[in-house]
């Protein structure tokens, strides 16, 4: 069966114009019910990257997960929210991204990460250690940033879902298979495959272009994109981009492993990508290398219990 990847134009975060956008982005796929049934519990993984840089859109707008989570909740599924940030926890980023009053409207539990290695398909990532929370969700929902990334052209859905490796396994990844793009292409492809995510919903209203993923500017794309099927989405909204896939590790990996169909393979109910084409988006300035020496990692290391575990409790206790 040909992937459906579902591509509409939207311009605005209001609640009420959001709400219809992603009802009418979903009803190509079935609409949320297709995948949400009563009394399930439902992972939105957004791209909470950092807490640094807000107002700069390398994270998920939290009008997105808003609109995401009122759905799974009329559907009766159980929402709740989940990520594993460079620094600090989901609930500290997301607190200095603007979630917060947002998530307490909803009461939208934020649940931090904890890892558990599991069985995948390649044998040579048997070793990667993944979140329980989403393994063991009855439904996961992609919520990533389209957003230019220094280090591999693109991130897109297939590396928002490197966010559940838990804690600073991140980095240590970047040590073990960073020297080798293709290796390393390929572990996030394995992370997207064993994860399996159910939908994914692509927030390209606002991107982030240039030096990301954080280091870029905003930039107003005016898109939303959504599909079952991860690759297909990311390669769709690669073409989008104007982008040589040959440039994107998650792209040549997944086409690969054959997980990555062709556009004329796809079905676009809605949209087609080439009138969604955009000329002249900003890659970075440079690609930077992807492995991290071991005194970076125990440095980011370090880093993040320090945010995690006593900058981020002393500014909750000093706002009391």
């Amino acid at each position: 069966m040909q992937p459906i990847v579902s591509l509409m134009r939207a311009e605005f975060y209001d609640r009420q114009s959001l709400q219809h956008s992603l009802e009418t982005l979903l009803q190509p796929l079935g609409g949320i019910t297709a995948f949400v049934k009563p009394g399930d519990r439902v992972m939105l993984k957004p791209n909470l990257l950092t807490g640094s840089r807000p107002g700069r859109e390398c994270t998920t707008r939290p009008e997105l997960v808003y609109g995401v989570a009122q759905l799974v909740r009329a559907a009766g599924g159980k929402p709740f929210l989940s990520d594993s940030p460079a620094f600090g926890s989901a609930a500290g980023v997301a607190k200095a991204n603007g979630y917060t009053p947002w998530l307490d409207e909803l009461e939208l539990p934020v649940v931090e990460l904890r890892g558990k290695r599991y069985e995948t398909v390649n044998t040579e990532f048997n070793h990667l250690l993944l979140s329980k929370e989403a393994m063991e969700a009855d439904v996961v929902i992609n919520l990533p940033k389209v957003k230019s990334h220094m280090q591999l052209t693109l991130t897109l859905g297939v590396k928002n879902l490197f966010g559940c490796v838990p804690g600073k396994m991140k980095a240590w990844w970047h040590l073990e298979a960073g020297k080798d793009r293709d290796r390393f292409g390929m572990m996030l492809v394995e992370t997207a495959r064993t994860i399996a995510p159910n939908l994914t919903i692509a927030d390209g209203i606002m991107g982030h272009e240039g030096n990301g993923p954080s280091g870029g500017e905003p930039r107003f794309l005016g898109l939303l994109a959504a599909a079952a099927d991860v690759f297909a989405l990311d390669r769709a909204l690669v073409d989008i981009l104007q982008v040589d896939p040959a440039t994107v590790p998650t792209i040549v990996a997944a086409q690969r492993l054959a997980l990555c169909p062709n556009l004329d393979e796809m079905q676009f109910p809605l949209l087609s990508p080439e009138p969604l084409q955009i000329a002249d988006w900003k890659l970075p300035d440079r690609l930077v290398p992807i492995d991290f020496g071991a005194p970076r990692v125990i440095k980011s290391t370090f880093k993040h219990l320090y945010i995690r575990f006593i900058k981020e409790p002393i500014a909750a206790y000093s706002q009391r």
